[in-house]
């Protein structure tokens, strides 16, 4: 395993127990951005960087019981954290890495990811990958329950020129790894980027 996966579930294994109360009031910024990704019903979708599963519940009732919902996790405590809340009866969740997800290619409609983007070790790289397995014309959103700025002041630290959820850096980033930016939103209440899957 690399040093950037153990790091990555060090971080959230220790605040997997109680990470859900550290943050009770994002559920609806969740529901909200997944009405955004128009999903149908019948979907398959992906939550990658699931985490204790708070997307997994508006997934699953967005796809309906005829869709599909997966929700990957790199850190054990967090899956066992979904399972805990409840959140597996919406999921099948799989204990897995973005770099290398045991999922079909072009087998998805949409993948979300809460937070994920500045976890990963290799971005254009797990983009590509996060690609692989979404049809043509499929949609990904990186979401986050409050925006970048807002991000920064709760961690104590400035917005940088080189922070990966800059449009201007994002934009090309996606371009690169198979996937068109087609909506940027950044404000104190959230930070959602769609885009969609090239053909």
């Amino acid at each position: 395993m690399s040093d950037d996966h153990t790091h990555v579930q060090e971080f959230f294994g220790a605040r997997a127990a109680d990470w859900d109360t550290r943050f009770p009031d994002d559920g609806p910024a969740y529901a909200t951005a997944v009405a955004e990704l128009g999903l149908r019903e019948g979907d398959r979708v992906l939550d990658a960087g699931c985490g204790t599963g708070r997307a997994l519940t508006p997934l699953r009732a967005a796809v309906g019981p005829s869709g599909a919902v997966l929700g990957a996790d790199l850190t054990p405590a967090m899956l066992q954290a979904a399972v805990r809340a409840g959140r597996d009866r919406d999921a099948q969740l799989l204990l897995a890495d973005v770099a290398a997800l045991p999922v079909r290619s072009e087998s998805l409609d949409a993948v979300f990811g809460a937070g994920l983007i500045s976890h990963l070790p290799d971005p254009a790289v797990n983009l590509r990958e996060l690609a692989r397995v979404v049809r043509p014309g499929g949609i990904l959103a990186l979401f986050h329950p409050i925006g970048r700025a807002a991000l920064a002041a709760r961690q104590g630290r400035q917005i940088t020129p080189g922070d990966l959820r800059a449009e201007p850096n994002l934009r090309p980033l996606l371009a690169g790894s198979g996937w068109r930016l087609t909506s940027y939103t950044d404000e104190d209440a959230r930070f959602l980027a769609l885009a969609v899957r090239e053909g």
